[in-house]
């Protein structure tokens, strides 16, 4: 247990060093992005993420890919689920949580994984930001009505796809 914990804290602290000097040798990074303003609408319908997850699934055996596949509503509460056969069952979860991440956050769980490759490690501290492709808010009338998370392969894409099958 000792030996964990001193890992991890070793981990941690090459981290911050690492991001430390890299900032001191970029000089001040820019301010974070401001978050989304897109306002919630009512929550998904069972129809609506049935599509969403038609699309998706349609990328998915486009790639060759099997995946599980995860739509939520705005408060991150599933409403839909698929796992394609041969999916590995950590994914069950993983799409779960990109999806909750989405749809919490407003925001594509890219966003942070893109934040944390340039050094920002802010969204390490945020309760619920999964920093990995594949989670996307899904959006309808101009509203954030919902959530996709996949996990299993071209995430983003997938992901995308599936958005895209709702316009």
């Amino acid at each position: 247990m000792k030996a964990s914990i001193l890992t991890a804290l070793t981990v941690c602290a090459m981290l911050a060093a690492g991001t430390h000097s890299k900032a001191q040798q970029a000089g001040p990074s820019p301010a974070p992005p401001m978050p989304p303003t897109t306002s919630y609408g009512p929550p998904i319908t069972l129809e609506q993420a049935k599509k969403v997850a038609d699309g998706a699934e349609a990328e998915a055996k486009k790639r060759n890919q099997n995946m599980a596949i995860a739509i939520v509503e705005p408060s991150g509460e599933l409403v839909y689920f698929r796992r394609m056969d041969g999916t590995q069952y950590a994914s069950i979860a993983i799409s779960q949580s990109k999806a909750v991440s989405a749809a919490k956050f407003r925001r594509a769980t890219k966003a942070f994984r893109e934040r944390i490759v340039k050094g920002d490690m802010s969204p390490m501290a945020l309760v619920g930001a999964v920093a990995s492709d594949g989670g996307i808010p899904i959006g309808w009338n101009g509203k954030i009505i919902g959530a996709i998370g996949t996990s299993g392969g071209a995430d983003h894409a997938v992901s995308q796809a599936g958005v895209d099958a709702l316009k």
